[in-house]
């Protein structure tokens, strides 16, 4: 046997010596994830269990409510499922501002006009600090009444001033 064959022999044998061992290595960790898979179904939920928390991270985030039509259902959905814990009535309209309508107003999420955005605070202002003040307590758009709060006119009233004056500068 020459020596170009006698190499050929060798790495022959050598790549088959890897390609087995790699093999090998691929059906053990198979079987051992098969297993594991199955050690998992054992202990999950019952059936019922997972179709019930499937079924509730499906739903949708959002109801329609359709004019002419019963819609009775959707007040069940919209009843707070269980009391917020009471929030503390702060002092001043800028703590107020701080502690709920800045989550909103400082980053202009879900449509909220941005503090210091005279462009669209304009019409707001315009419209006056009445109608202002009846937005900010019945609600519009996505911001819920009170800004989601159980705060008093009063308070609402002192963080609307507040606001008011932040974009009149």
């Amino acid at each position: 046997m020459s020596s170009k064959e006698a190499s050929d022999t060798h790495f022959f044998n050598s790549f088959s010596l890897v390609l087995g061992i790699l093999i090998f290595i691929a059906i053990v960790l198979y079987f051992w994830a098969r297993d594991l898979g199955y050690q998992q179904v054992e202990h999950a939920q019952s059936d019922a269990q997972q179709t019930a928390a499937v079924t509730e991270n499906i739903q949708p985030f959002a109801q329609v409510a359709i004019a002419g039509q019963d819609n009775s259902a959707l007040a069940a959905l919209e009843a707070p499922k269980a009391a917020p814990a009471a929030m503390e009535i702060p002092k001043t309209g800028e703590a107020a501002y701080t502690a709920v309508c800045s989550a909103c107003h400082a980053q202009g999420i879900n449509g909220a006009p941005k503090i210091g955005d005279h462009a669209a605070w304009g019409p707001r202002l315009a419209q006056g600090k009445a109608t202002l003040y009846e937005h900010a307590i019945a609600g519009k758009g996505a911001m819920p009444p009170r800004g989601g709060t159980t705060w008093p006119d009063a308070t609402i009233h002192m963080t609307i001033d507040y606001m008011v004056t932040l974009n009149s500068k």
